[in-house]
């Protein structure tokens, strides 16, 4: 289904080499935007500018931006995506690891909003979708815990963005997956009996959900934590 509000517009995706980042910055190309994925990986998509990106780093992520601003023009769609999924049990989880899962999935998500919300305030206009999860509502499956607090972390910087930006025509919202068929949760096929919908997730399940809220149509919707989990939490 064709959406409107993509026209000219530039979307950035963090993470986006490949799996869940990959299909949304796919979607978003279709949809009509000119769209760059930043990854620390080396980015291969057909009609998608690739950036290095290293969300750790604050020198990493203004020189990303300003790539994007040279080739494509300033970000008014941000879509933060990169992150790790780190399995280890709360004792065994170190001070480097837990530290390492906030930089990614949470500081690394501060920095790029913080360094493309001008352009968007400029412009008057900005969607910025974060990926939380079902972990950061719940506190996830035993043993990532760091995971779901880096999580819990990225969606109320969501909503805090949402309340400070709005007056700017800025909307910030985060989708919360579970069970979503990828890589990183490699190995869950037999979860699918445990989701009233009787399948795992896809990438495009999520992708589809992110690119509406990256539409005009979601002018309206700001601060919202989406569900993406086929019924598996309700609540």
């Amino acid at each position: 289904m064709k959406l409107d509000g993509f026209d000219g517009r530039v979307a950035l995706v963090t993470g986006g080499a490949g799996g869940i980042g990959a299909t949304i910055a796919r979607t978003l190309r279709d949809q009509g935007a000119r769209v760059a994925v930043g990854d620390i990986t080396e980015v291969a998509l057909d009609d998608i500018l690739g950036v290095r990106l290293d969300v750790t780093s604050e020198e990493s992520v203004r020189e990303a931006v300003a790539s994007v601003v040279e080739e494509l023009g300033p970000p008014t769609i941000l879509v933060l995506n990169a992150g790790i999924f780190p399995i280890e049990p709360l004792e065994e989880t170190t001070l480097k690891s837990f530290e390492r899962t906030m930089s990614v999935n949470l500081t690394g998500a501060f920095l790029c909003a913080r360094q493309v919300l001008p352009h968007m305030r400029d412009a008057g206009y900005g969607r910025i979708v974060t990926l939380g999860s079902s972990a950061g509502i719940t506190g996830g499956s035993r043993n990532v815990a760091a995971y779901g607090a880096s999580k819990a972390g990225v969606m109320a910087l969501t909503k805090a963005i949402a309340t400070e930006y709005s007056p700017h025509g800025i909307t910030a919202n985060s989708l919360a997956p579970a069970l979503i068929n990828t890589d990183m949760v490699a190995g869950i096929a037999d979860m699918a009996s445990r989701i009233p919908v009787g399948r795992l997730g896809e990438a495009h399940d999520v992708a589809d959900i992110a690119a509406f809220l990256c539409s005009s149509h979601a002018g309206y919707i700001t601060g919202a934590v989406v569900d993406v989990n086929g019924g598996f939490l309700i609540h």
